[in-house]
Order: structure tokens, then C-alpha cells, then sequence
């Protein structure tokens, strides 16, 4: 992926370059988007602490940019989406119980900052997507792969339990027996039945998937921001159990829809029959 990234550099205009202290991860503003870019190629992307902390910076930075309507999560290279924890690391940065402790503290704070991400956003998957790549893209709330992508969770190769939450995210996009497959099997599902079983929402082409990501983003910029926010916020409060989900939060974005200057604007673009402006106001 990193020469479809290089090229499409070179054909858009970089809003922001993001300085994230790393050049392991990239955090780029364009047009409107915001792009997270896993970039450790020699080791399929694998992350690092230094990763997630940076992360985090981005992300908090385009969850509170107006300008930013939409997220993509991809990875560099032309081998992997992204892959588990770098274990190189784990010498310096999980020798002993308390650094392991710190380590799992400041890597879940990068890893929330992605999975309530309140704009929507995008797993843009080349390649092998397996364990930890696997939990950054059900993070995400869409997902389109290239053609030769292989997505799986190795957990039971490794003899590790995978997290409830990842589980549950899992279960909700494939429903339990799909899950159970991926989870007991450990194998690699190939793009079409990814497809099939709801894991991904699109497949094309490697020559085409970044216009098949950008022409779905540029559908999300043409939306109403504040409708997208709460329609994504009550499937994920749906998801909750019962005792957990936030009814109010519902109720109060619905109401700042109906009086927002975008309602108006949908109204009155429909009676013009003209496309609709929306500002997220």
C-alpha cells in the first residue's frame, strides 16, 4: 500500500502532516479526511507503544477538527493491514508486571480513542489482516478489502483468550456461529467470504480500492454530520447491554438534529430539488 499512498499524496493536496513525534504512524488531513496510517512495513505494521501514543494524538485531533467528517485507518506497504504487537519490544516495554501494566494502559488508551471514534470510519484493507489487525478493524465501522486480503484471529494457535469486547464487536458483524468458526478454526478467511458473512462490507480490486474507499468517503461528506453522529451512536448504544446504554445521549442528539441549521438546509434543498449544503451546525 505504500505506493498507492505515495501516489495519492502527490495527487492531493495535504491539508495537515501531522507531527506525531514517530514516523510509524502517519496522520494526514485531506479534503475533509482524516487518514491514520500504520506505517512499519518491515514488520507487517506491527505496533508499538510509541504507535498507539500517537494514535491517540490523531485521533483526539480529528474527533475534535470540524473539518473532519470522516476517518481512514490503512496500513503501509504492500504486505499487511496491521499486525499484533510488535514482540521485539516487549524486552523494554513489558519486562517485568508493572511495565506490562503500563504498557496495557497506554496502548488501550489509543485503542478506545479508535473504537469511540464518533465520526464514521473506515478499515482500508490490503493483504493480511490477522490478531491484533483483526481488532483495529472491527473498530472501525466499515470495512473494504482488496481482493487478495486474508482476515483472521490466530488466538487459538497462540493459546490466547480474545478480548470480550472484540468478541462482541466480532458476534455483532458475523452473528455467533460465523464468530465461533473464525475464533475455533484460527484460519484465514479469504475476501469473497469475508464478504459473504458480513466481516467486510466491500471487496475490489487492489488497483482499486483506494477510489473505492475515496468515493465512499466522499458519499460521507455529502451527508448531514450531526444525522451520521446519531445514527452511529444509537447502533452502538444498541449494541450495549440493556443496563448500559445511554438513552439520553440519544434523546439529546436528536433533538440538536431537529434544530440544527443542517435540518433546515435539508428542507429547503428538497423543496429547490438542489443537493443540500450541510455545515454541522
Amino acid at each position: 500500500m505504500i505506493r498507492l499512498i505515495e501516489a495519492s499524496r502527490k495527487q492531493n493536496l495535504l491539508e495537515t502532516d501531522m507531527d506525531l513525534k514517530t514516523d510509524k504512524m502517519i496522520g494526514e488531513k485531506r479534503s475533509g479526511v482524516g487518514h491514520l496510517i500504520f506505517n512499519n512495513p518491515e514488520k507487517r505494521n506491527a505496533t508499538s507503544l510509541e504507535m498507539w501514543q500517537a494514535a491517540k494524538v490523531a485521533l483526539d485531533d480529528f474527533s475534535e477538527d470540524p473539518d473532519v467528517k470522516c476517518l481512514v485507518v490503512s496500513g503501509a506497504g504492500d504486505k499487511s493491514f496491521v499486525a499484533g504487537a510488535d514482540i521485539s519490544e516487549f524486552e523494554k516495554s513489558r519486562s517485568d508486571a508493572n511495565a506490562a501494566a503500563e504498557y496495557a494502559r497506554i496502548s488501550s488508551e489509543g485503542k478506545e480513542a479508535l473504537k469511540n471514534f464518533p465520526k464514521p470510519s473506515i478499515s482500508m484493507i490490503q493483504g493480511y489482516c490477522l490478531g491484533g489487525g483483526m481488532e483495529v478493524a472491527l473498530s472501525t465501522d466499515f470495512r473494504i478489502c482488496s481482493e487478495d486480503s486474508q482476515l483472521g484471529i490466530p488466538a487459538a494457535r497462540l493459546s490466547i483468550a480474545y478480548s470480550f469486547d472484540a468478541i462482541r464487536r466480532l458476534c455483532s458483524l458475523v452473528g455467533p456461529s460465523s464468530a465461533k468458526d473464525i475464533l475455533i478454526t484460527a484460519r484465514r478467511i479469504k475476501a469473497p467470504e469475508a464478504l459473504r458473512i458480513g466481516l467486510v462490507n466491500q471487496v475490489t480490486t487492489l488497483a482499486g480500492l483506494e477510489g473505492e474507499v475515496a468515493e465512499y468517503t466522499q458519499a460521507i461528506l455529502e451527508n448531514a454530520p450531526l444525522s451520521m453522529q446519531a445514527s452511529k451512536l444509537t447502533v452502538d448504544e444498541i449494541l450495549k447491554n440493556p443496563a448500559d446504554r445511554n438513552l439520553v445521549a440519544i434523546e439529546e442528539i436528536g433533538k440538536t438534529c431537529f434544530n440544527s441549521k443542517d435540518y433546515r438546509e435539508g428542507r429547503t434543498a428538497f423543496m429547490e430539488k438542489r443537493k443540500p449544503v450541510f455545515t454541522g451546525e
